[in-house]
């Protein structure tokens, strides 16, 4: 069944009437056919739009068969005549980011030749995939170009070529279309093949943020924002910076400077504090004397800690030397054999006991097991005083 798509003949249309041509239920809600329709389907890499037809939920749309599928929470009589109203927030925040992209997409396009491979727009920002490589030093070129587009206020234009007019445009595309074309034209920007529904003129797109970028294969996939999406990023992120810069007494502009010195005193700190703590660890085991086992705690130490007092001390147990570290429900251990020892069957005894994993070698195994200290204590009393 066709339905006329008046979101093609007007973007903004927020409301429409039309009649109900069919009502069935599907899996996840009832779906219905309207002989018009503003609400856009997903495509094109814009999400299907929302809202209500007389009170009802719209929670998605989609093309089905050539026709507009509303998905809505409760049946609507056929031959009705009902009031559609679009989610416009929902909508205009959708065009604002699938202009923003076309004009991003286009001044690639134009200054380096390369084409948009890979385009979705969702919750953590529009992703656009480049067939070429885009350094950070040139997308921040571009997304400064593109802003003064916006500011420039291009008009945005729809056209539907006849199939023997598409020779005269020079479009970008990514299938390879002959009939039933429609090109979004950005004055002096871009024209692009495109199904979706775009603003009037770029400067409503507001603002676009470039985020971030990674290397894909000889290309580049760029994350970016748009219109009030983007200005929701930029309060969110300049207010982080306020925060920051209370915090570390800065000027806003300088608070970069100023983790740097922070992070650059930790690392200091953290080196002398290693530094103590390994000496602290060997000293534990060159006091420690000749015993049958050797059981240590620490809160404290690290992996490397650890392993310098298990070695230290190690040498001077007839059994073993376990070295229990780290706090919470689990603790990690490494578990040294006395001379000539093999640790690993009382390791996995102590696992099963302790609720421990890990393992290694004769001479060394290390994992965790989840148990108090007094139960650790408990069970290596009872191991080694039933041997």
């Amino acid at each position: 069944m066709e339905t006329r798509r008046l979101y093609y003949e007007d973007s903004h249309l927020k409301e429409f009437d039309a009649a109900v041509l069919s009502c069935q239920e599907g899996r996840d809600g009832w779906h219905i056919y309207l002989d018009a329709t503003a609400f856009f389907p997903e495509g094109g890499g814009q999400a299907g739009d929302r809202g209500t037809l007389d009170g009802v939920q719209v929670l998605d749309t989609r093309e089905v068969g050539g026709a507009v599928c509303h998905v809505t929470d409760s049946p609507l009589p056929v031959g009705k005549t009902v009031h559609g109203v679009l989610d416009w927030a929902f909508r205009f925040e959708n065009m604002q980011g699938h202009s923003g992209e076309h004009i991003v997409s286009g001044l690639v396009f134009r200054r380096f030749g390369y084409a948009n491979v890979g385009f979705h727009m969702g919750a953590e920002g529009i992703i656009v995939d480049f067939d070429g490589f885009i350094s950070p030093e040139e997308l921040g070129e571009i997304e400064l170009a593109a802003n003064a587009v916006i500011w420039e206020n291009h008009p945005v234009r729809t056209l539907f070529p006849e199939p023997r007019e598409l020779g005269n445009y020079s479009y970008r595309s990514k299938l390879d279309l002959t009939e039933n074309v429609r090109l979004v034209e950005i004055e002096g920007v871009d024209l692009c093949a495109c199904c979706a529904p775009h603003v009037k003129e770029t400067g409503q797109v507001g603002l676009i943020r470039i985020l971030d970028s990674i290397r894909r294969k000889d290309g580049v996939r760029i994350r970016m924002l748009a219109g009030s999406r983007a200005l929701a990023h930029c309060l969110t992120e300049s207010s982080q910076n306020s925060r920051i810069s209370s915090l570390l007494s800065a000027k806003p502009g300088e608070t970069a400077d100023a983790v740097k010195r922070l992070m650059e005193d930790r690392d200091a700190i953290s080196y002398r504090l290693g530094g103590f703590m390994r000496r602290e660890a060997k000293r534990m085991g060159e006091d420690f004397s000749p015993a049958p086992f050797g059981l240590f705690f620490s809160e404290d130490f690290s992996d490397a800690e650890a392993r310098i007092l298990a070695n230290t001390a190690g040498p001077k147990c007839e059994a073993l030397c376990a070295v229990f570290f780290g706090g919470g429900d689990g603790r990690r251990y490494i578990i040294a054999a006395g001379p000539g020892g093999d640790v690993r069957g009382f390791t996995k005894d102590m696992n099963a006991a302790l609720s421990g994993r890990g393992g290694g070698s004769a001479a060394m195994t290390n994992g965790s097991v989840k148990a108090s200290e007094q139960e650790i204590r408990d069970y290596f009393g009872r191991y080694f005083h039933e041997d």
